[in-house]
């Protein structure tokens, strides 16, 4: 099994090659504990392009891990996207979602990258979702959830390649209007604190509903 990674950074180099990050304060949510899972949060402001968030969650000693990032721009019409990884007992879990937080629609070409990226490793089977949510209907086809045993490194790859590819279609972007869109990404952010989701279930039940509400709405999302 492979080391677990760390695409959150990797991912905030490469974008800082083209929009320079800077990091927010967030005061005592940064490093948060209950029980025994402990949480860390970075926040970032990306002027020119949007918001970035990492997540990292461990508990049981370290046998369980999870990695969260979160690009949500404001300044490019481009989807939203979310990345997680999840180590529990030996097994790994990697989620890639794009959503639909589009002020025009997004080129078929475009996605076309992404499900290149999904079909690559068909093999795998999919993990479905035990009930709907109300995000199925803005959340592209060209995302996956997989889960098992002895793939890490498939992971790994399928990874970095989703979050490469989305990088480039980030510096090829043209501004767009930022008041519309960041009206769509709290829109989404704000039905998804309020309707809820596996993630965000978890986080109110582990430290509430207020410090989640700062959590989700604005470390993540960067709604103000």
């Amino acid at each position: 099994m492979s080391a677990f990674p760390d695409l959150g950074h990797t991912m905030l180099r490469e974008i800082g090659r083209v929009f320079p990050a800077e990091k927010e304060d967030i005061g005592a949510d940064a490093r948060l504990k209950k029980g025994p899972f402990r949480l860390e949060t970075e926040s970032y402001r990306l002027p020119g392009l949007g918001h970035y968030c990492i997540l990292r969650m461990t508990a049981l000693l370290g046998l369980m891990k999870m990695e969260t990032l979160v690009l949500a721009p404001t300044e490019r019409d481009l989807p939203l996207l979310n990345l997680d990884r999840v180590r529990a007992m030996g097994k790994d879990t990697q989620i890639a979602e794009l959503y639909d937080t589009q002020l025009s629609p997004w080129p078929e070409e475009s996605q076309a990258v992404f499900r290149a990226i999904r079909e690559r490793d068909a093999d795998l089977p999919e993990q479905e979702a035990k009930e709907p949510h109300w995000y199925d209907a803005i959340l592209y086809p060209c995302s996956f959830h997989r889960a098992g045993k002895g793939i890490s490194a498939r992971l790994d790859k399928a990874a970095l390649d989703f979050a490469a590819a989305y990088i480039v279609q980030l510096r090829e972007a043209e501004p767009c209007d930022g008041a519309a869109k960041k009206e769509k990404v709290a829109a989404f952010a704000e039905t998804l604190f309020s309707q809820g989701g596996p993630a965000v279930d978890t986080i109110v039940k582990l430290f509430g509903r207020e410090t989640a509400e700062r959590l989700i709405l604005h470390h993540m999302y960067g709604v103000e």
